[in-house]
């Protein structure tokens, strides 16, 4: 199960989980976004279905699992990649557009995780995945509302994970670097932003969405049977970086 899963990094963990073998659930607010994906899904000889969810709207988070659940009998993993970003001084930014970014991108994954997580907990296993950022770790100009809700997401990620050791359930997150998708791109690409970020990159370029998807399998397997609670950071090596010259 994959919100956010029609666009950007959730597509591309939604379609490698499927070549990986994977029924997969990709969905998100756009039916067209919805209908393309699951087309590519069964391309790749696995079962889908086709549903669209709001991660503000709770009944549409329940209506979603409930289909889920009658369609496939269980759900082994839960990705949370539905977001959204707005650049804007942080002194101007208005109540709204910081209340929708964190409720979107922080509380959706909450609302997500607490619908399917109950389902895991009951069945004795499940994987979340919670995808982050790398602004969670570091300040990111004019980002504050997008960094909070990120930071959010990496702390409920250790809570959940904690209270959830017990059960069969493992809560890790990814926090990718700069991957210029469609909800990046206008930040990073033939921008001043983008050329500081690649500067301070140690690989000196941009992430290419596919390699989001290998962290996210490993996450989600038994080889990760005992990670629990970390926050993986797929950055090429931004997070661990100083002096690059």
């Amino acid at each position: 199960m994959v919100t956010g899963g029609t666009t950007g990094l959730g597509r591309e963990i939604a379609l490698g989980f499927a070549a990986a073998g994977a029924d997969v659930v990709a969905t998100s607010r756009t039916a067209d976004h919805v209908e393309a994906v699951a087309k590519e899904i069964e391309a790749l000889g696995r079962r889908t279905l086709r549903m669209t969810c709001d991660v503000l709207d709770r009944a549409s988070i329940q209506r979603l699992h409930d289909e889920v659940i009658r369609a496939f009998g269980k759900v082994d993993i839960l990705v949370n990649a539905a977001g959204m970003v707005k650049k804007v001084p942080t002194l101007e930014e208005n109540e709204e557009e910081w209340a929708k970014i964190i409720e979107t991108n922080l509380t959706g994954t909450m609302r997500t995780c607490q619908i399917f997580g109950r389902t895991m907990v009951n069945a004795g296993y499940g994987r979340i995945i919670n995808v982050a950022s790398s602004t969670a770790f570091r300040g990111s100009y004019q980002l504050a509302a997008y960094g909070a809700s990120k930071s959010g997401v990496a702390s409920l990620t250790r809570t959940l994970a904690i209270e959830l050791a017990e059960s069969g359930v493992n809560v890790n997150a990814i926090a990718p670097g700069v991957f210029p998708t469609e909800m990046s791109a206008p930040l990073v690409k033939d921008t001043r932003r983008g050329e500081e970020l690649l500067m301070r990159t140690p690989m000196h370029r941009f992430g290419k969405p596919r390699e989001v998807v290998g962290p996210a399998i490993f996450l989600a397997s038994e080889a990760a049977g005992f990670v629990t609670g970390e926050v993986l950071s797929v950055d090429g090596g931004y997070l661990a970086s100083g002096v690059n010259v």
